[in-house]
C-alpha cells in the first residue's frame, strides 16, 4: 500500500475522534479468511464474514481508513459510476438492471451503517454543468430514469436555480440527486472496525502485507513481523495496494487527487442547503459544507507518484475559479491521496485465482459502493457469488502500455483531457 505511513487526511483526522491504535501482527497467527486493507471494502468484508461466524484477521499497513477511505471527498453518488444508459448500451438491459439494483442495495447497506455509526450523513448531491449546453441531456437521463427505473429521486435545476444553491454563477445548470449526499468518511471507516471488533474480528494496524503465497492447505500472508495461514484471501485498498497482483495493478492505477478545507465561512449563501456539489469536468471539482461551517473542496489531479510542496494553492486555484469571493479565505488544511481508477471508470471485482478475492478501482464511487462489494466478497468466500459474479461482467481491461508504460500513457490522455476542461 502507498504511503503506508501517514496518517488519514488532516481535517477528517482532527474530527473524528481519537485513532483506534491497534496493535501490529506479531509472530503467527491463523484464520478462515485474511482480509488486507482497512478501507470500506475491506472493514465491510471483515464486518460480513465477522458476523456470519467466520475466523477473520484484517491486515492494515498504516491505520484504519489511512487510504482513500480517510482521504475521500466524502461524496455519495448513488448508481454505478456510468449511467444507466451507457451500461444498457455496453452490457444489455437485463444486467444493466441487475447493476441498478446492486446499487440500490449498496446505498441501502450504507443507510443501514449510518444509522448505527455517526457520520455526519446529509442528503443532496447537486451536478452542476461546466459548460453551456447539455440541459436536454440531462432532462432525458431524468425521463429515462424515472420510466424505466422508476427513480424519481433526479431534479432538472436552472441556471438561477442552481446559481442559488450553490452561491456562485460560474456554471449553467445541472440537476439534483436527492438520494445522493455527504458524510465524514473517516468516522464512517473507524466506526465500522469498532463493529468488526465487536463482533470478535481481529484487525492488525501498521502491518504492511509484503507478499502472500499459495500453500497445501491454503495461504500465507507475510508483512514485516508475522504471517497469517488462512483458507482464503480478500485483497483490498483500491489505490494503495501495490505489488500483491500484477492482474489487478494492470487494470487499476493510483493517481492522487487533493482536498483542502477553509475557516468556518460567514457567506451563507454558499451551498445553503447544505447538499454537496459536483461539476462535470474530466478533472471534477467536488465540494460541501462542513458541520461547522467550513467548506471542504477537492480540485486537481496528479498522475505521478508523490505531491506537490503546497498542496493548499493546488487546490485554491481550482476553489477561487468557483468562488471568487473567498480569495481573503484562509485555508486550515490540505491533504492529498491515492484513488483508484480504471480504464472505463467500472471497479474491478474479480476472484483473481482460486480463493483469491479483490475490489478496486471505484473511480469516485466508493463512498457509496465500497462497503457493500466487501460484503458481496465476503459472501463469494461462503459460496454465494453470484454479486461478484455480476461485477466482474463490467468490463475492465488493462491500460495501454502495461504496468510499466501506463503511467506515461495515462498521463499523457489525462493531460489532453484536462487542457479540454480548461478550455471548455
Amino acid at each position: 500500500m502507498r504511503n503506508r505511513g501517514h496518517p488519514p487526511g488532516g481535517w477528517y483526522a482532527k474530527t473524528a475522534g481519537p485513532p483506534l491504535a491497534l496493535p501490529a501482527l506479531q509472530g503467527e497467527a491463523r484464520c478462515d479468511v485474511c482480509v488486507v486493507g482497512a478501507g470500506f471494502t475491506g472493514l465491510g468484508a471483515a464486518l460480513d464474514l465477522v458476523q456470519a461466524g467466520a475466523r477473520v484477521r484484517l491486515l492494515e499497513g498504516a491505520q484504519v481508513g489511512s487510504g482513500g477511505s480517510g482521504r475521500n471527498g466524502g461524496q455519495v453518488h448513488t448508481g454505478q459510476r456510468r449511467e444507466q444508459p451507457w451500461l444498457e448500451k455496453r452490457l444489455g438491459e437485463a444486467d444493466a438492471r441487475r447493476l441498478w439494483d446492486l446499487a440500490e442495495a449498496a446505498r441501502d447497506h450504507l443507510l443501514a451503517l449510518a444509522r448505527t455509526i455517526d457520520c455526519d450523513l446529509r442528503f443532496g448531491l447537486i451536478h452542476a454543468r461546466h459548460r453551456r449546453g447539455g440541459e436536454a441531456e440531462d432532462a432525458a437521463f431524468i425521463d429515462h430514469m424515472h420510466r424505466f427505473y422508476g427513480c424519481d429521486r433526479y431534479a432538472l435545476l436552472g441556471d438561477r436555480d442552481l446559481a442559488q444553491a450553490l452561491g456562485t454563477k460560474v456554471y449553467h445548470g445541472g440537476m439534483i440527486d436527492h438520494g445522493g449526499g455527504h458524510l465524514h468518511p473517516l468516522k464512517l471507516a473507524q466506526g465500522m472496525a469498532r463493529a468488526v471488533l465487536a463482533a470478535g474480528g481481529v484487525i492488525h494496524e501498521q502491518s504492511f502485507v509484503r507478499r502472500w503465497r499459495r500453500t497445501a492447505a491454503g495461504f500465507v500472508v507475510e508483512t514485516s513481523q508475522g504471517q497469517v495461514a488462512c483458507d482464503q484471501l480478500i485483497l483490498t485498498g483500491d489505490g494503495y495496494l501495490d505489488g500483491l497482483s500484477p492482474a489487478l495493478e494492470a487494470r487499476v492505477m493510483p493517481i492522487q487527487n487533493f482536498i483542502a478545507v477553509t475557516e468556518p465561512l460567514d457567506d451563507p449563501a454558499i451551498l445553503p442547503g447544505g447538499e454537496a456539489a459536483a461539476d462535470g469536468r474530466f478533472v471534477v471539482r467536488y465540494w460541501r459544507r462542513t458541520p461547522d461551517g467550513r467548506l471542504l473542496f477537492g480540485g486537481g489531479e496528479s498522475y505521478v507518484a508523490g505531491e506537490p510542496a503546497d498542496i493548499a494553492a493546488v487546490v485554491r486555484r481550482h476553489l477561487l475559479q468557483v468562488y471568487p469571493q473567498l480569495a481573503a479565505t484562509r485555508i486550515t488544511h490540505a491533504w492529498g491521496g491515492a484513488l483508484g481508477v480504471t480504464f472505463h471508470r467500472l471497479p474491478f471485482v474479480r476472484e483473481l485465482a482460486p480463493g483469491v478475492w479483490t475490489a478496486a478501482g471505484y473511480s469516485g464511487q466508493g463512498v457509496m459502493l465500497a462497503p457493500y462489494v466487501g460484503r458481496l466478497l465476503a459472501q463469494a468466500t461462503q459460496g454465494d457469488r453470484a454479486g461478484v459474479d455480476l461485477l466482474a461482467r463490467l468490463p475492465c481491461p488493462p491500460f495501454p502500455g502495461g504496468r510499466l508504460l501506463r503511467w506515461p500513457v495515462l498521463a499523457a490522455g489525462m493531460s489532453w483531457y484536462a487542457l479540454r476542461d480548461r478550455v471548455g
